[in-house]
Order: C-alpha cells, then structure tokens, then sequence
C-alpha cells in the first residue's frame, strides 16, 4: 500500500486545526486504498497550536508533528517537513482551509497516471482585495520575464509531489527560500488542476503587505540577477547621456559664448546621479547580504519538539 504524507505548516492556527482534521478525515475516509500520515509542523506558535497538537497525536496515530524553537517562517517550515514526511507522495496545504483538502483525490488520481508535481491553481480568489490580487499579477508577470524559469501564475503551496520531487528539493538548503520557485526549478512532470479559493475558515491572516513585498524580494533575488544587469544598463546609460551633456556645454560656452547655467542644472544632476547610485548600491546590497547569510552556515531551523519528544540536538537541519 502507497503512503501519502499531508504536509501542513502552522502558525498561530488553533481556531482552525480541528475543523481542517475533520475535514481531512472526511477525505481520507474516501481514499482506502492508501495510508496516511499527516504531519503539522508548528512554526513557533504562541497560541494553543502546540497544545492542540499534542492532543491529536494521542487520539490518532496519523498524526505526526514538530515544533520550532520559535517562529522560523513557512518557507522553512515546508523545508523542516520535506525532511521528516516519509510518504512515496506528499500533499502540502495551508492549515487555514483555504485549500480545499477534497482536491486530493484528484491530484492522487493524477499522481499515479505519472506526474511528479500537481499543482493546485487558483482559478479565483474569495477574501482578497483587488490590491492584493493586481500586485501579485503583476510581481509573477515581472518575475516570469527576468527569469528563464517558468514561474507558474496564480499557484501557491498547495500541491502533490512525488518522492523523487521532494529528495530533489531537500538538497536545495538556501537560508531565504522561495519555494515556489523552487518547484518550477526542479523540474519534472507536471500536472495543473484548477479550483476556487476560499476564504480563510476562521482566524487572521498572517501575511500582511510588508511580509508579502519581502516574499516577491525574495523571488526575484533567487531566482534571477536581472535587477543587477538592469543596475549595470542604467549607469552606462547615464554615462553616455552625461557625456554627450558635457560636449554640448562645452560647445555652447566656447562656440557661442553661452554661459554655463550654474546652480540649478547643477543640483538636478547631482540628485538624479546620487538616486542612480543609491538604487544600484541597494539592488547590489540585497545580493551581498544573501551571500552574508549563507556564508555563515548557521541550521536552516531547530526542532523543540517532536511527537512529544523534547529533541535535544536540534533535529535533521
């Protein structure tokens, strides 16, 4: 029998895990044909996530779940459950019901016709605001045309993925992950399948615009130099342009004897110039810190808690 492993991250979700363990056990109930194991990995959670946790692992022997020493992000999160989910196949979805869990049969059905990688796309989206929708249209059509690697649109976490898929992305151990450029750069055979996305079934959500805005630097950086090659073509454009300025003043003051207009050409220049370098010191900082972080090594998460274990060394990092 196929082992399929429900990957949840969780952070300050304890007015909705109960209902999502309802919910699954209902589709679950509907796949006899495979055991399950379902693994929540709390992410540092200061509500009564843990707690609730513990209790579902005592009533149910599917339950697994680990626990960071405090909160290390989703995108890590996801990272910590690739390496503990022992299933020849693994579904990851929010804790939020956003993603409908009754999808899974479908992508089961597609994941055993050979697709290594079915992946849920949104074909609307209750709750949000256009802002919201909009900025992330255009951030995935920007991010599409800086890189070769097809980003898909309008797609989350929420997806099957073969084991070869998820051996793959355990050897991509980056500190700041963008793991759903990950998912397109690994490759692989992939499925789309489309559904309406709903709501949020109880709770807040945890993404606010500052969070989302560091996601998309995120991606960007990750997966493409673009910005530094952009960075590159505007100073050699300036260059050009403050040379071919230069030679018509000069032009000007000894051909026609036309005084050089002083302070506020002046001025206007040296800001436009001191923006350009600013910007382009930034784009340059933004990689330099990303080398930073790597160059010191240091566990991409630490476990506190495993199946109401204490880990004394930290777990797999």
């Amino acid at each position: 029998m196929k082992k399929v492993s429900l990957l949840i991250p969780a952070y300050n979700e304890e007015e909705t895990i109960g209902l999502l363990y309802n919910e699954l056990n209902k589709v679950i109930d509907e796949i006899p044909d495979y055991e399950f194991e379902i693994l929540f990995v709390n992410d540092g959670s200061n509500d009564n996530t843990l707690n609730i946790l513990r209790n579902l692992r005592k009533i149910d022997s599917r339950i697994n779940y680990i626990s960071f020493s405090r909160n290390f992000g989703k995108e890590t999160a996801m990272a910590a459950g690739f390496d503990y989910v022992s299933g020849d196949a693994v579904v990851i979805l929010d804790a939020d019901l956003q993603d409908p869990p009754e999808l899974i049969k479908e992508m089961i059905l597609y994941w055993e016709e050979g697709y290594d990688d079915v992946y849920a796309k949104r074909r609307t989206r209750e709750g949000e605001t256009w802002f919201k929708k909009y900025t992330s249209s255009v951030f995935y059509r920007l991010l599409q045309t800086m890189t070769k690697i097809p980003i898909q649109e309008d797609t989350g976490d929420f997806r099957l993925l073969d084991r070869r898929a998820v051996e793959s992305l355990k050897k991509l151990r980056e500190k700041q992950r963008y793991t759903k450029g990950m998912f397109s750069w690994i490759g692989f055979n992939k499925k789309e399948i489309l559904f309406d996305r709903k709501p949020r079934a109880a709770g807040e959500t945890k993404w606010n615009y500052l969070k989302l805005f560091n996601l998309a630097l995120e991606g960007v950086t990750s997966f493409t130099t673009f910005p530094l090659r952009i960075s590159a073509i505007l100073g050699t454009i300036v260059s050009i342009f403050s040379i071919v300025y230069m030679f018509i003043i000069l032009i000007k003051s000894i051909i026609w004897k036309d005084p050089v207009k002083g302070y506020p050409s002046m001025m206007v220049t040296i800001l436009f110039l001191g923006g350009v370098q600013l910007i382009s010191l930034g784009i340059i900082g933004e990689y330099v810190g990303r080398i930073f972080n790597e160059t010191k090594y240091r566990p991409l998460y630490i476990i506190d808690e495993h199946n109401n274990e204490k880990i004394e060394d930290g777990g797999r990092l």
